[in-house]
């Protein structure tokens, strides 16, 4: 049974597999939609390069500048979020899209809560991998916890103040 995920602001059929976070970096990359390690991707970029069916994932401790522009390339990123209390991921997917011009589906993985997702969103986050314990239903809907932000950020790119004016 494939698993599902919320993919801009729907529920779908998740297609790509997760790979976990090898020992050596040079192990074999399989056929298939595959989300590997960012270990992996520097590793072998020259030849996963070639692929379209290739997604790379950055651990809380990888910063999106070691991806850098490689990401403009990839259909899928992936940030992982190992507690729902380490931040870093925020940053990791906001710099993806502001800075590397990421357009692909950034994807969020691991263990966030379903009060972070519409600030996720906010960041440029527009696929959710939930754990089990999240009823996809709630979560969807927590997309939209707030009608309206002050501040700019991926979604919003013009302050309140602006909007108004």
């Amino acid at each position: 049974m494939m698993s599902k995920l919320i993919k801009d602001g729907a529920i779908v059929a998740n297609e790509w597999q997760l790979l976990d976070k090898p020992e050596s970096a040079s192990a074999a990359v399989p056929a298939g939609k595959v989300i590997v390690h960012l270990s992996v991707w520097l590793e072998q970029k020259d030849t996963l390069i070639s692929r379209s069916d290739i997604g790379v994932w950055l651990d809380n401790v990888d910063t999106a500048d070691l991806l850098g522009s490689d990401a403009q390339q990839l259909p899928l990123v992936a940030v992982n979020f190992p507690v729902f209390m380490d931040g870093r991921g925020f940053t990791a997917a906001r710099l993806l899209r502001e800075r590397y011009g990421f357009e692909g589906e950034l994807r969020a993985i691991g263990n966030f809560i379903r009060d972070q997702l519409c600030y996720l969103k906010r960041c440029g986050v527009n696929a959710f991998a939930c754990s089990d314990e999240i009823n996809m239903e709630a979560a969807l809907a927590s997309l939209n916890d707030f009608s309206e932000s002050y501040q700019v950020a991926i979604d919003t790119p013009l302050p309140l103040f602006r909007r108004r004016a």
